[in-house]
C-alpha cells in the first residue's frame, strides 16, 4: 500500500464544512501528511451572477468571485486555527470552474493520495444521497475518496437501516 502523504479536502462551504475539515485535518495529522484544501466556485454560478448584473439588477458581478474567495479564506483560516493544524503543511486552492474537472485536475497535478468529501442530503430526509459532485468524484477519482458523514447524517442512516425488514 502506498503511504498517504498528501490529502485533499474538498469543501463546498455547506452545513458540514467544519466537520469535513476537522476530519480531514485529523487524518492528515495521523498520517503526518500535507493537507490541500480545495474549494471550487462553480463557473455556472459566476455566469448567473454576471447575467443578473448585466440585466441591470443591483448585484456586484465584478467583485462576486473576490468576495467569495475572501469569505472562504476567512472560514478556512478559522478552521485551521480551531483544528490546530500546522500551516506549513497546508495549501489552499480556491478556483473558479467546473467543480469535478477542477478537483480531478488537482488530484493529478498535486500528487494527492486521498480525498475527503462530504455527503449532500435532500430535503426528503428519507433519501440521503451522495451529492452530484461527490458521486462523480467517487466514480472518476484515481485515488481513494473518503466519505465524511456528520453525526446527524449517520444517525439518520442508522435509523433507516434499523427500519428495513430483516
Amino acid at each position: 500500500m502506498k503511504p498517504i502523504k498528501n490529502i485533499m479536502v474538498a469543501l463546498a462551504f455547506g452545513e458540514y464544512t467544519e466537520g469535513i475539515f476537522t476530519y480531514a485535518a485529523g487524518l492528515a495529522k495521523q498520517f503526518d501528511a500535507n493537507l490541500l484544501v480545495a474549494s471550487i466556485i462553480n463557473k455556472r454560478d459566476v455566469d448567473a451572477v454576471r447575467t443578473v448584473s448585466a440585466m441591470g439588477f443591483e448585484v456586484d458581478g465584478a467583485n462576486y468571485v473576490e468576495e467569495i474567495r475572501n469569505e472562504r479564506r476567512e472560514i478556512i483560516d478559522r478552521l485551521v486555527d480551531q483544528a490546530g493544524f500546522t500551516k506549513e503543511r497546508l495549501k489552499v486552492v480556491i478556483e473558479v470552474g467546473n467543480p469535478i474537472e477542477k478537483l480531478l485536475g488537482l488530484v493529478v497535478d498535486t500528487g494527492v493520495d486521498a480525498i475527503v468529501m462530504g455527503l449532500k442530503g435532500r430535503t426528503d430526509l428519507e433519501q440521503v444521497f451522495v451529492g452530484s459532485v461527490a458521486e462523480k468524484m467517487f466514480r472518476r477519482s484515481p485515488v481513494t475518496v473518503i466519505s465524511y458523514r456528520g453525526e446527524r447524517t449517520a444517525a439518520k442512516l442508522r435509523k433507516r437501516i434499523r427500519k428495513q425488514p430483516g
